[in-house]
């Protein structure tokens, strides 16, 4: 059974396409006008000259973002291969969590100390706030007055 409800993975579109086959009709427009050139006339024009040029460079530019589109439509398909993959990690690890017979059994999820911890700790240190000191108290290893001079 397909999963209907899941969303498809953003793959480029239509105006990807678009540019690719307009890319794709200015190169076959340009090299049949060299064609033409060519079988009609002995010597080489300027209008050759444009003509591929023209061939040449909308070969390439169609040919470029073929391959672009080629890249980002495989990038979209595995960055939704990686959503997945990223929830079924997830969830196995949440039902594993919740499907334990024994605490040891599962990593549990890092858990901050509560307040009345992190105040304890604090009583205890010999950490004193900025505003608490008095002008003559060495910071640092130097006496500093209130500009951050040194005194001498």
């Amino acid at each position: 059974m397909a999963d209907s409800s899941s969303p498809q993975p953003y793959q480029p579109g239509a105006v990807s396409v678009f540019f690719v086959a307009k890319a794709g009709v200015f190169a076959a427009a340009f090299w049949i006008w060299l064609l033409v050139l060519v079988l009609r006339t002995d010597t080489a024009t300027g209008a050759h000259v444009l003509a591929a040029t023209g061939a040449i460079t909308t070969t390439l530019v169609g040919v470029v973002l073929g391959v672009r589109m080629a890249l980002q439509r495989n990038a979209a398909v595995r960055h939704a291969e990686m959503k997945k993959l990223l929830v079924d990690i997830s969830w196995n690890a949440f039902a594993a969590a919740g499907n334990a017979e024994s605490a040891g059994t599962v990593v549990p999820f890092p858990v901050g100390p509560a307040d009345s911890e992190r105040a304890a700790q604090r009583a205890g240190s010999d950490r004193v706030s900025a505003f608490d000191r008095g002008p003559g108290e060495r910071r640092g290893g130097r006496d500093r007055g209130s500009n951050g001079d040194r005194r001498r």
